[in-house]
């Protein structure tokens, strides 16, 4: 999930380097070998459980890039939803913003923000703790963010135009979550002739993680791994269809056959 998409966008204050100052927290620090995780008194008996989803997602991670982060990252486990609103409302300076409540988590390669897994199933939406499967893809969804804003040149993708698709999609698509179930959804709405006409109109609506995430499989099977990996370093749409060596029609029509042969 990257709510950022939708609000105003500007360089994140919080490093590594500092402890962030959230209003009402008190943040407890450990240190692992790729990340210190910051949480409260609340989850310190929930601390192993969730270095265990960190872990597996930087593992996946790891193994689907075939590379290491480059930079160590905090992951920031906030309390409850208003400590989380208040830090996205700094980092992104929109003091009014209000997360809806699917929105849960958020990664860009400084850190990862998620809203305490324990309190799911009172503050948010379209989340279940309980399905371990699910979680462990969110987590590591937003793991191939952190990855993914390491290697571009705008760390925290607000300097990117065009290609939300391409920055959702690789995270959809990369944490395991386009599925055969959304590859079903995309093949239906090609039937009914529901599909946006551009790349642009890909990220919205309902089915836009899974036409996002469907995209980048075809792109990664059709070009292979190392294309994919060096299409993460682009900023503009442009940018990507000169690496590609083809225009946008051809790639939307390339990726309605292949949705179609599966």
């Amino acid at each position: 999930m990257k709510p950022m998409r939708f609000a105003l966008l500007v360089l994140l204050s919080c490093t590594t380097a500092f402890i962030p100052k959230t209003a009402g927290t008190k943040w407890l620090i450990d240190k692992h070998r790729d990340y210190r995780m910051l949480y409260t008194a609340e989850d310190r008996k929930n601390k192993k459980v969730y270095a265990k989803l960190i872990d597996n997602g930087i593992k996946f991670s790891k193994t689907f890039f075939d590379y290491p982060f480059v930079k160590k990252f905090d992951v920031l486990i906030h309390p409850d939803r208003h400590s989380l609103d208040s830090t996205w409302q700094k980092d992104w300076n929109f003091s009014s913003f209000k997360s809806e409540c699917w929105m849960v988590a958020s990664g860009v390669g400084e850190k990862l923000d998620m809203l305490t897994p324990r309190q799911w199933e009172k503050e948010a939406c379209e989340h279940s703790y309980a399905d371990n499967k699910k979680t462990q893809q969110l987590v590591t969804h937003e793991l191939i963010h952190v990855y993914h804003g390491q290697v571009n040149a705008s760390h925290d993708f607000s300097d990117v135009e065009g290609i939300d698709w391409f920055v959702e999609g690789l995270a959809t698509y990369a944490s395991g979550q386009c599925d055969a179930a959304w590859l079903d959804h995309i093949d239906d709405a090609l039937k009914k002739n529901e599909i946006p006409g551009t790349l642009d109109s890909f990220w919205m609506g309902r089915l836009r993680y899974g036409l996002s995430g469907s995209v980048v499989m075809y792109l990664d099977q059709q070009y292979g791994r190392s294309k994919t990996k060096e299409l993460m370093s682009v900023t503009r749409k442009a940018e990507l269809f000169s690496s590609l060596g083809i225009d946008e029609a051809r790639l939307l029509a390339g990726w309605k056959s292949f949705i179609q042969a599966r």
